[in-house]
């Protein structure tokens, strides 16, 4: 295995057992450099075993089907285990017969907290852990979880830890502003890992440098619209209906991020203070402004395509209207022909649209083998901008081949890709079956894919890690990475600072590195402390959250505010799914649609159709087949309000409720189920 100059001076630590983090460009070889570190450790060391941990699913297959099979297979057993695969039912076993594990850190971490013999491994199996983009390794990240369970292990006592070995090509600042703060991130990061050292090339810079050659960058501002009747229009009708709720508070601001977060704690307040019309309002207040924000990124078509499905969808779903229902549907009925007549009207089209056409041409026109990406900020704008491609006469003859890359997270708003779908498009990318990809953030880090001619940020505002990332995608000889955005816009100031966060980022590593040993040591385990002292803080301050009995909170529907459940009906599958075991709970909700395609085989359940109210038909959650045999609903804690001894309130996550929650007894259920269908 030939590692090159540099590649050999930053993994020297790590070939004498030091923790260290592993600091290179994207493209420049750090599963390389973790690879040969890992068969050293296990050539060297007695009883080694290696776990390597990333954070997306295909990246498990990716780095064992291009590196580790292929190197270690004559010497050592490897396995991928990933939530798609049976394999992590027996995780325990495959950690006792495999050398290398290779898994997403939500398995491992399941793992280490599970109680079932079958699945429950310690840290202390494996001797040493590589940690993939562990950048993620700070806050409530689960690389930080599994790293929190090292910490409290290492300060109780325990010996034999695993070797830690990070891979990172942007740290980033954490938000910073300052270089104190910067310093103070990256010193972070180094003690949630347990790092001795940040590694770098520093006698082998040109090697690196030749290696990581940086793209060309280009700036493509583009003038705004002089006039935008399109979307003056959409914004009146917004006004209108801030005026039927007597709420012209923040109609300035419309059409901005600062809007949509004050709309989403509109429907909020509507949500718990049972104020329907309020509520309602803000719902369709924010598809409006979600169609301006499509209206800026593509097509007038599009954004009204998108408001039109909405209020077909409406119509459909909803059998009963009230006044207000009445008011927001007739609104849109009665200008939808007129903004269908200004969406068709080229004159005042996307000036963005122009340039991308411009920028694609200039790249794909006389090239064969030109490959590229479009980072776009939502799923519904990859699916628009891929239209756009498509019906673009002008682009028609440039032998693009193009396809969206979104994520797996399953989602109500917007199509998602199965993790099958996204593995096939980014198969065909690599063979050359496509040459153009319009993704979201998914494609940023970690992907194996071939190097691209062009990268364009299509109007995102984004952090400077981000910018890194899609920049290192731009990796072909005379490479370009285009900002495309409006001149003078929020995007276009933010990726200038971008520029300047990665600066400060370089320096604030710099200073760590140079940091004398003694002082640094200190300050890992000074924040290192903090750190644990914290964690014990926030669960003491978590349980005393759970201040009332599941019998004293009741689940009323979000929309319509029918009392539909108590505390007491939920339960808890597998630490994962909250599901309801009441079996009266079936005359409040019905299964509306055919079983939900989640890209990936489930360990012991199926999933159903998704379910929702029967009153009012806003969505609850999904069905699951557990084990073959019982139909359980899941439901999302998001879809309700809690109304408790003290008020009534919304919650995003199931671990912020105020009351405990009790863990599913499969055989208890079992039993009771059956007395009850004998009673029948």
């Amino acid at each position: 295995m030939e590692l090159r100059d540099y590649q050999w001076e930053v993994i020297g630590p790590a070939l004498e057992g030091q923790n260290i983090i592993i600091w290179l460009p994207t493209g420049t070889g750090k599963t390389r450099a973790a690879l040969y570190v890992a068969m050293r450790h296990l050539e060297m060391k007695k009883n080694a075993k290696v776990a390597m941990i990333v954070n997306k699913v295909h990246l498990v297959h990716q780095h064992y089907s291009k590196e580790f099979q292929p190197h270690l297979k004559d010497k050592f057993k490897i396995i991928p285990i990933s939530g798609d695969s049976e394999t992590k039912s027996f995780f325990a076993n495959f950690v006792k017969d495999y050398d290398v594990v290779i898994c997403t850190a939500q398995i491992l971490h399941n793992a280490l907290r599970s109680d079932s013999e079958e699945k429950h491994v310690e840290l202390t199996d494996f001797t040493l852990l590589i940690i993939d983009e562990c950048h993620h390794t700070q806050k409530d990240a689960v690389y930080n979880k599994v790293m929190e369970i090292y910490l409290q292990k290492k300060f109780s006592g325990h010996r034999n830890l695993p070797q830690i070995l990070g891979l990172t090509a942007s740290p980033g600042t954490g938000g910073a502003s300052t270089f104190q703060n910067a310093v103070d991130h990256i010193l972070m990061i180094c003690a949630n890992l347990d790092t001795r050292k940040i590694m770098s090339p520093q006698t082998s810079i040109k090697g690196l440098e030749a290696k990581a050659k940086q793209p060309i960058k280009q700036y493509d501002l583009v003038p705004q619209r002089l006039e935008d009747p399109f979307g003056d229009k959409l914004k009146k009708l917004m006004v209108t209906i801030h005026r039927y709720l007597g709420d012209l508070d923040f109609i300035t601001d419309i059409g901005t991020q600062i809007y949509e977060q004050a709309v989403v704690l509109m429907e909020k307040d509507g949500a718990e203070t049972s104020n329907r019309r309020k509520r309602t309002c803000a719902i369709h207040l924010r598809k409006y402004n979600d169609a301006l924000f499509l209206h800026d990124t593509v097509r007038m078509k599009d954004a009204y395509e998108f408001l039109e499905e909405y209020y077909i969808m409406e119509k459909f779903v909803k059998q009963s209207r009230d006044e207000t229902d009445v008011f927001l549907y007739e609104l849109f009925n009665d200008n939808c022909n007129e903004l269908l007549e200004l969406s068709k009207n080229m004159k005042y089209e996307n000036p963005k649209l122009k340039r991308l056409e411009e920028i694609l041409k200039k790249h794909f026109e006389n090239s064969s083998s030109s490959h590229g990406i479009i980072f776009t900020r939502t799923r519904q704008s990859t699916h628009s901008l891929l239209q756009w491609i498509n019906s673009n006469a002008s682009l028609k003859g440039l032998n693009i081949k193009c396809a969206t890359l979104t994520g797996a997270g399953f989602s109500n708003q917007s199509k998602h890709m199965t993790q099958n779908e996204q593995k096939d498009v980014i198969q065909k990318f690599r063979q050359g079956a496509l040459n153009l990809l319009i993704s979201t953030s998914v494609a940023e880090e970690g992907l194996d894919i071939p190097e691209c001619n062009i990268v364009v940020r299509y109007g995102l505002m984004t952090n400077e890690i981000s910018m890194v990332q899609a920049r290192g995608r731009a990796r072909a000889e005379d490479s370009c990475y285009s900002f495309l955005a409006k001149s003078g816009g929020k995007e276009s100031r933010r990726e200038m600072t971008n520029e300047s966060l990665e600066d400060l980022m370089k320096r604030a590593i710099k200073y760590v590195q140079d940091l004398p040993e003694e002082e640094y040591e200190e300050k890992i385990k000074d924040l290192q402390r903090e750190s644990l002292t914290e964690r014990l803080v926030k669960q003491a301050k978590a349980e005393s959250k759970r201040k009332f009995s599941s019998l004293d909170v009741r689940l009323d529907c979000r929309n319509c505010s029918a009392a539909v459940a108590y505390g007491n009906d939920i339960r808890v599958v597998e630490d994962t799914h909250h599901v309801n075991i009441n079996p009266t709970f079936k005359v409040y909700y019905e299964e509306y649609t055919l079983p939900v395609n989640l890209g990936k085989k489930m360990e012991n359940w199926v999933p159903g159709g998704e379910i929702r109210c029967r009153f009012c038909k806003a969505n609850w959650g999904m069905m699951m087949i557990y084990r073959g045999l019982t139909s359980l609903p899941i439901i999302s804690i998001k879809n309700f309000v809690l109304q408790t001894p003290e008020n009534r309130k919304t919650y995003k996550k199931w671990k912020d409720v105020p009351f405990p929650l009790e863990q599913f007894n499969y055989s208890e259920y079992s039993e009771d189920h059956l007395l009850d269908t004998d009673d029948e």
